[in-house]
């Protein structure tokens, strides 16, 4: 039986923990064929990465995959050294030696295949192979050495496992496995015992540094068995469960398809309230009195604000549209007036619209800027215009008028080379002997910019403009908003659209659009970089009534605003203030009751 184990960092940071590594390695080989991953020591990458800039402020990329694989040969070797003393037959090899063919894409390759047949040699004499984690070669004449960008190792490893069919990898961090939040925050998080790849896929494209979405994007194609443990103790760690897998061909290993199927709902109806007050507690009262009438709310779209107002957005199924929309109007006179009566009074917007929810969905999307920008294309060439928008890391939502779902599933079928026998709803909530809570985890990402782009005329096909122009640049786009209120700028219907992006990437994102924007006929873009993404994730939220209203009561008892709201089936996500983002976390992780009896330490 074979199992593919990863190190990281801060567990190989020093030459005693390589030898404490050793030890734990040369106790499963006993009884396991063994590949070992591991990545550069501590924080080798950062160093090699100062050198580099204090040569050159923008040096070639090319040299700088040449430079940062020389980090992960550094732990190979010595690895195999601490093997070979403890009498365990270890042999090193890069990620060229070790057959992990790429494309010829500096610092952030994919794997296209892993030519398999010296790792097999190895095996068969008995060999504990160590692999340098985070670099390939690509496959070109000139067999360029190549790195697969933040989380390689992580994609080597599953990889790895996924091409030799191994019975599991496991991934060995600092932590016990994976826990419902950063320790370093909420030093009480609590291990889980289990969780599905899809929560996985959220969490991890959320910061949580645990585990890179590509490698949970490969188990979960490849129904790889993972597992989460801490290098630092024997506890048991965490599963990450996979659906039934399709098994793709292991040729483009890493160049699966970025859409696995198109999902639609007719059976939505929206409402909006409109120029409510831009303050704490307004969601958390609205949303609090739908929970109590049991009502599901599908998404949620809070856009940025005007002025001091805010627009709120929701859509629930159509037959208790009429009892929501009473909640809501009930709900309205308590949010007060606005301080200026030139921005008009708060509003319910009720008209019983029939609209339709046409999603695409995929883990093969993170990371890949074009999808998006393809979706709104086909829609925009169909004639069909967008009502509605929200993401996450794996799924892009959009409403639409009922009379195009037809034409959009269609036209979206096509252009992701998806079959209509692929269309269908799914559910990500798994089988285990625990009750599974309606939230997971809770995450924190202080590393995002948000951008507006205001007055964007209402017709199809802006927001393919908008999110062209930036895959263009290679720049992966978080949450979408596309307000609800429409404004008459001469003569013309125009919306707001509102997306965050990473920080290193939102100056390039400004500019690129602000330099477009007098072309478009589209108003003033808008960049903030002071703000922060608190998320919940479970797959049990589905139809458990109640967690955004908890959600948001927990932000209004701390006296915290919610700048942007968006949610998926499995994800609620709010931009608040950089500054309240760690209390924002607190205050949501003790409100759903996740933290243990136990403190978690993680090593310095």
């Amino acid at each position: 039986m074979l199992i593919v184990q990863k190190y990281g960092g801060t567990s190989v940071r020093s030459v005693e923990r390589i030898k404490a590594v050793a030890q734990r390695i040369a106790k499963t080989a006993r009884v396991h064929s063994v590949i070992v991953v591991v990545s550069a020591m501590g924080k080798t990458t950062d160093a090699l990465l100062k050198l580099a800039n204090e040569i050159s402020p923008d040096p070639c990329r090319r040299e700088i995959d040449m430079l940062l694989s020389t980090g992960e040969q550094v732990s190979i070797a010595l690895m195999s050294m601490a093997l070979q003393e403890l009498g365990v037959p270890a042999i090193s090899l890069t990620g060229a030696q070790v057959g992990i063919v790429t494309e010829a894409e500096h610092s952030r390759a994919r794997i296209l295949h892993i030519q398999t047949e010296r790792i097999e040699e190895h095996l068969r004499l008995g060999q504990v192979i160590v692999v340098a984690g985070f670099q390939g070669i690509s496959q070109t004449r000139h067999q360029e050495i190549t790195t697969l960008g933040r989380g390689g190792s992580d994609t080597s490893a599953v990889a790895l496992a996924a091409a030799l069919q191994a019975e599991r990898c496991e991934i060995y961090t600092d932590v016990p496995g994976i826990l419902t939040t950063d320790p370093r925050i909420v030093p009480k998080a609590q291990l889980m015992s289990a969780i599905t790849c899809d929560e996985m896929l959220e969490l991890a494209s959320l910061g949580a540094k645990v585990l890179h979405p590509r490698a949970v994007e490969i188990a979960r194609n490849y129904g790889m068995p993972l597992v989460v443990l801490s290098s630092w103790s024997d506890a048991p760690g965490t599963r990450i469960v996979s659906t039934i897998p399709k098994r793709p061909a292991l040729q483009d290993l890493e160049l699966t398809k970025s859409v696995d199927a198109i999902e639609y709902d007719t059976n939505q109806a929206g409402i909006s309230l409109l120029r409510v007050p831009d303050r704490p507690g307004v969601a958390a009262k609205l949303f609090s009195g739908i929970a109590v009438q049991n009502i599901d709310v599908d998404l949620i779209i809070q856009s940025i604000h005007e002025s001091e107002t805010n627009d709120i957005a929701f859509t629930v199924r159509k037959d208790v549209w009429k009892q929501a929309a009473a909640v809501a109007d009930a709900i309205l006179p308590t949010l007060g007036k606005n301080s200026d009566p030139s921005l008009g009074e708060p509003e319910v917007q009720t008209e019983e619209r029939t609209i339709a929810k046409v999603s695409l969905v995929g883990a093969g999307m993170i990371g890949r800027p074009r999808v998006a920008t393809k979706m709104f294309e086909t829609l925009a060439a169909a004639g069909v215009n967008i009502v509605m928008i929200s993401t996450s890391e794996v799924k892009v939502s959009c409403v639409v008028d009922a009379e195009d779902c037809e034409k959009a599933v269609n036209s979206l079928c096509q252009a992701f080379d998806v079959d209509v026998a692929d269309i269908y709803s799914s559910s990500t909530a798994f089988e285990s002997e625990e009750v599974t809570p309606p939230v997971r985890g809770v995450a924190l990402d202080l590393k995002q910019a948000r951008l507006a782009v205001r007055q964007v005329p209402d017709r199809p096909g802006m927001a393919a403009k908008i999110f062209g122009l930036l895959a263009q640049q290679n720049i992966s786009i978080d949450m979408i908003i596309q307000s609800q209120r429409c404004h008459s700028v001469n003569g013309v219907l125009t919306r707001d659209i509102a997306f965050t992006v990473s920080q290193p990437e939102g100056e390039t994102a400004y500019q690129t659009l602000a330099n477009a924007a007098v072309e478009f006929g589209w108003g003033e873009v808008i960049l903030e970089s002071a703000i922060a993404k608190v998320s919940v994730v479970g797959s049990g939220m589905i139809d458990h009534p109640g967690v955004a209203a908890q959600m948001f009561e927990a932000l209004a008892a701390s006296q915290i605003n919610i700048l942007m709201i968006a949610t998926s089936e499995i994800k609620i996500s709010c931009v608040v203030e950089e500054e309240n983002g760690v209390k924002a976390l607190q205050a949501i992780h003790k409100a759903f009751g996740l933290s243990g009896n136990e403190v978690v330490k993680v090593p310095a």
